[in-house]
């Protein structure tokens, strides 16, 4: 019996394949799965357009076997088989499907398709095994084919007795190195747990004897092992069901049988679309952030299944960073694979369903914020930071997106809002949305900053998250209404006779303020009279984009370039601490010098700002006690 040589560039394109094409060598069993229920379905479509033919489906199956003993590894189908011609033309050019074949010839295009459409996954077998042998009888034929091949070599075809129709693939799985353990495909745990991870949708049963353990009849505390037949994968996945079959503890059960999380997820989505892009998914919006959220060990995406096949564990091009919280899967007969279907090209298919999850997402977080407000502030409070930073992420491009999903605690209502029901609260003369930023709200509540603002009776959102300010800058307005931050050094509230008089008091006050500003050189831009304050003697306001509070937040980071706020040291002219400051100016500037220094310190605590030389603060404090 002659060997006979791959045709064309196969040898060197099954090297290739063998080392390179597969990343995980534990796909040929899917590889080799999937390959068999295309052979049922080639029975399927045939049945259909043959009378004589009868498909019942309880007769279709695959069974996987392995053989510790015989080192081999069987894969058994009850599917359409091969003819001779079909082995050498399939089996024997790499790369050339003959489920692609079937498909085109029989335009095959109602929901039900065949997998396989490449013709390499078979080789990927070469992987784990040095020996392969297929033996197939097909469909109308008396006769069965062996074809045997030790990789790139060659393979010979020989004609033998086989009572079924069908094919039986046998591996001689290679011996253990040092690198790997092929062991583990022998195993029954291991093999099973493959199917479940990769197979586990398969439309026919895949069978395998498993090992169980009973009692001995006759014995009360004996056990003994048996060989039972079982099926391994589910067969039909949840996501084909009608929705109306499914209750919310299907899809919870499912959401924790794929081990999405332990928590209990807030949302079900469940989306079933047949356009030109056929997909269906189903999404879920976790309740517990996971603790290796904002890690580098984080890896986001939604599980990826072509046909039933799961392709891809993490598909990160179908979430949007900003959505990287959501858990679930997509699959799709319409996405365009590479040979090893391990990887996506990046086609409009991907891009399309990607863009449909998008929506679809924010539009179901749109609805749980309006039908449900306690459920959404729970969703908010573990994941409304990554929201905020899609909003400032890649220069606001999804701003929009975002901003009606945000929320903020007010000071009028004392809970959270949004920014819709802030400007829809607004007073008809406030021209700014206005903000405060700090470590905590009772903080902010305390900052003296917020005092002509609250007297005026609007409304401030506190900021507590760093990313809050960075991601308003970046939003600038909201339905035509500009932000304006309290510590900014134009409020746009004063009125004009207090403007008036601020100046009278700056212009009587000259050589103190600039002897201050002296005083402060290099701490501070400028020193003038506030009239923000009212109880308050002293703070700090920002002059330029860069806010004290996104110093503070720079200035933490790692590699930080030491951005700098301007400030602006604020002096109310009303309190009785300026009426000494004044004194002390005309009768002795060492003093002045000192409560200068002082007051300085005071608005960087209140700020959150770390003191330069907190010794010489103390020795003054206590200088000013005695």
């Amino acid at each position: 019996m002659a060997k006979q040589a791959f045709k064309a560039e196969s040898k060197r394109l099954l090297e290739m394949m063998i080392h390179s094409v597969y990343s995980n060598k534990e796909i040929f069993l899917r590889e080799l799965i999937s390959n068999a229920s295309d052979a049922i379905d080639k029975i399927y479509y045939k049945a259909l357009t043959d009378d004589s033919l009868v498909f019942d489906k309880d007769s279709y199956y695959i069974k996987v076997m392995a053989d510790k003993d015989e080192r081999t590894l069987t894969v058994t189908d009850t599917g359409i088989g091969m003819t001779k011609d079909e082995l050498e033309s399939n089996l024997g050019t790499i790369a050339k499907s003959g489920s692609l074949a079937f498909k085109n010839e029989n335009e095959i295009r109602d929901g039900h398709d065949i997998i396989g459409q490449f013709g390499v996954g078979f080789y990927s077998a070469f992987m784990v095994a040095d020996h392969v042998t297929v033996i197939t009888k097909a469909l109308g034929s008396d006769q069965a084919y062996k074809w045997e091949s030790s990789g790139a070599d060659g393979f010979t075809i020989e004609p033998v007795e086989k009572e079924s129709i069908g094919t039986e693939i046998i591996l001689k799985i290679k011996e253990n190195t040092e690198d790997e353990n092929y062991d583990e495909y022998l195993e029954e745990y291991r093999l099973r747990a493959i199917i479940k991870k990769h197979s586990d949708f398969i439309r026919y049963p895949i069978k395998m004897d498993v090992t169980e353990r009973r009692l001995k009849e006759g014995s009360e505390d004996e056990y003994e092992d048996y060989i039972e037949e079982q099926t391994i994968n589910s067969m039909v996945p949840i996501w084909r069901k009608n929705k109306n079959e499914l209750t919310a503890e299907d899809y919870e059960n499912f959401y924790h049988e794929k081990h999405y999380g332990f928590d209990k997820p807030i949302k079900h989505i469940h989306i079933k679309v047949d356009g030109t892009v056929r997909y269906n998914a189903i999404l879920f919006i976790p309740e517990k952030i996971p603790f290796d959220y904002y890690t580098k060990e984080f890896e986001k995406g939604l599980e990826l299944y072509s046909n039933g096949v799961l392709i891809m564990e993490k598909c990160g091009d179908l979430l949007p960073d900003y959505f990287s919280f959501v858990k679930g899967m997509v699959d799709s007969e319409d996405l365009s694979l590479n040979i090893s279907r391990e990887m996506l090209q990046q086609d409009r298919q991907l891009k399309f369903i990607a863009k449909n999850i998008k929506n679809k997402i924010k539009r179901e977080l749109e609805s749980l914020l309006k039908d449900d407000r306690e459920q959404y502030e729970k969703f908010f409070e573990e994941f409304g930071r990554q929201l905020k930073f899609g909003v400032y992420n890649n220069f606001g491009q999804d701003k929009e997106m975002l901003q009606d999903l945000l929320l903020f605690y007010s000071s009028k209502e004392k809970k959270l809002v949004t920014l819709d029901e802030y400007v829809s609260r607004m007073a008809e003369d406030q021209k700014y949305i206005y903000y405060a930023t700090g470590e905590s709200i009772e903080r902010i509540a305390k900052l003296p900053q917020t005092e002509l603002v609250a007297d005026k009776g609007y409304e401030i959102l506190y900021f507590t998250d760093d990313v809050d300010e960075f991601a308003i800058k970046m939003l600038m307005s909201y339905k035509e209404k500009g932000f304006k931050s309290v510590a900014s050094g134009d409020l746009g509230i004063e009125e004009e006779q207090d403007k008036k008089q601020t100046e009278s008091e700056e212009k009587e006050n000259k050589k103190l303020l600039d002897y201050m500003k002296e005083v402060l050189s290099g701490k501070v831009k400028d020193v003038k009279i506030s009239k923000r304050l009212k109880s308050h003697p002293v703070c700090l306001a920002a002059d330029g984009e860069v806010s004290i509070e996104m110093e503070k937040i720079l200035s933490a980071m790692p590699n930080n370039e030491q951005v700098k706020a301007d400030k602006i040291l604020e002096i109310n002219g009303d309190h009785d601490v300026f009426q000494a400051l004044k004194s002390a100016f005309d009768q002795d500037r060492e003093k002045a010098r000192l409560y200068t220094n002082l007051l300085y310190n005071q608005a960087l605590l209140i700020e959150g700002l770390p003191i330069e030389d907190p010794v010489e603060f103390t020795n003054n404090m206590c200088k000013v006690m005695v």
